[in-house]
């Protein structure tokens, strides 16, 4: 459904989104490729808020990540979302690790912005039958 690179310092790291159903699942990874931290985000219909929670695994720091985003993808889609984070650079700098997150925070707004377009979209198509 989506897919973007983005070349960041030594690696290349890749944001993929899929619809399950109505839901979505958004894979973020880079470098050497891993499960570091999942975070599921939900949408509250009567108070209209997004939260998220996530589990990070032993030894990974990618819980921002993940947590982030799953709440930026619910709060933009109003849906369910599950957002996997795993990012791996050896040797990772301070600096290198704030251009992943910035770039990867771009990321999840191009999937935001993709989604309210195909939305839009759709909604057009919908008032011409």
């Amino acid at each position: 459904m989506f897919h973007i690179k983005r070349k960041v310092g030594k690696i290349e790291i890749v944001l993929d989104a899929k619809k399950i159903g109505q839901d979505f699942l958004l894979t973020l990874t880079g470098g050497e490729e891993h499960v570091g931290a999942v975070a599921v985000g939900h949408f509250d219909e009567k108070s209209q808020r997004a939260s998220s929670s996530v589990i990070t695994m032993p030894g990974h720091r990618e819980e921002h990540l993940a947590l982030h985003g799953a709440r930026q993808v619910s709060r933009a889609t109003k849906k369910a979302s599950v957002f996997v984070a795993g990012i791996h650079q050896d040797d990772i700098s301070p600096e290198e690790i704030k251009d992943i997150v910035s770039a990867a925070g771009e990321m999840v707004e191009s999937f935001i912005a993709f989604y309210e377009n195909e939305n839009e979209l759709a909604g057009q198509d919908k008032g011409l039958k």
